[in-house]
């Protein structure tokens, strides 16, 4: 068997175990992205993301991070449900970002790339690699270019033509070569909305986010108090944000996940402020058990709460009769 037939039938077996997108790319330090990042880096737009500084040549260089390398393969998995389009410009109630609202998709992907790599292995009569998603120093959303499975928007994600950009990206690092992929065109053209959308002005030019400022950074991430200039901006997000993937026209595009386990949860999406405010530490454990949204521990979750419920309480003033009646009954 050739290297052609081999590439084609591991993307076929990547798609069957309910990835959307698969792509190959060569293994080699990443030049130009290594030069942006560094610059990123350098002007403290991580915030308090220490460990994207941490490994920095194994981060830009999949050769470092897994010795021997000569392939990645890049996978893209949906996780959109029509329920999510209905959330969209929901002010009325709290908001948990789609990716989060089903299971963690480290648990579930992870099992997937596993069978992957078995596949791969017998198939090539035995590799040396590794998989990884969102698991390790690994510049996902440039090998995801790289291997042809879309462009960079204005945004910083990863759109797909064809998906959108409601995905996970996962990889496998290998030691065997494959037939590669051609990197896409960009296709945001004079697009602007995520960048007019942000209500922070977290992208402070196209293709560039400032972490410091940045919603998903801020709920998620960041630990302690979040700074009073940020609040009212925050809304109702309690976790996560997906104002700049909402907006943008390619998610029209948006297609079903395959995988159930990222169908959302009944009581992560329909609970009101109300609920959530009754919502105990172990009421937390048990609502989000086997979920990414336990990253921002329940000291987090509540800060989020918090500032959400003020800015409830404070749009119910504003708000238009059936808006305000949404509000009170919560």
């Amino acid at each position: 068997m050739n290297i052609l037939q081999k590439t084609h039938q591991i993307r076929n077996f990547a798609l069957q175990l309910g990835f959307d997108a698969c792509g190959f790319a060569k293994a080699e330090r990443l030049d130009e992205e290594a030069e942006r990042l560094e610059q990123w880096l350098n002007e403290d737009r991580h915030a308090t993301m220490d460990w994207m500084a941490n490994n920095f040549e194994k981060r830009v260089d999949p050769t470092l991070l897994v010795p021997g390398s000569k392939t990645v393969i890049s996978l893209l998995a949906s996780y959109y449900h029509p329920s999510h389009q209905e959330q969209i410009g929901i002010t009325s109630k709290p908001l948990i970002a789609k990716y989060a609202q089903g299971r963690d998709y480290h648990k579930v992907l992870k099992k997937k790339l596993k069978e992957l790599f078995v596949f791969t292995n017998e198939l090539c009569s035995g590799i040396q690699g590794r998989f990884f998603v969102d698991s390790a120093p690994i510049l996902d959303k440039a090998w995801a270019v790289k291997a042809g499975l879309g462009w960079v928007g204005k945004n910083s994600n990863v759109l797909n033509k064809k998906l959108g950009s409601y995905f996970f990206i996962a990889e496998l690092i290998i030691d065997q070569e494959l037939v590669y992929d051609s990197p896409t065109t960009d296709h945001c053209g004079t697009c602007t909305a995520c960048i007019e959308a942000c209500p922070t002005d977290a992208i402070y030019e196209p293709y560039k986010v400032d972490g410091t400022k940045c919603i998903s950074y801020l709920t998620i991430e960041h630990k302690g108090d979040i700074d009073e200039e940020y609040h009212s901006d925050i809304e109702n997000w309690i976790f996560g944000c997906d104002i700049c993937q909402d907006v943008c026209p390619w998610n029209s595009k948006a297609r079903l996940t395959q995988l159930l386990d990222f169908y959302p949860r009944e009581k992560v999406i329909n609970k009101n402020l109300k609920e959530w405010l009754l919502t105990s530490e172990s009421d937390f454990d048990e609502v989000f058990l086997g979920s990414a949204v336990k990253r921002t521990k329940y000291s987090g979750f509540k800060r989020n709460l918090d500032i959400v419920k003020a800015n409830l309480i404070e749009s119910h003033s504003e708000a238009t009769a059936e808006e305000s009646k949404l509000i009170e009954n919560q």
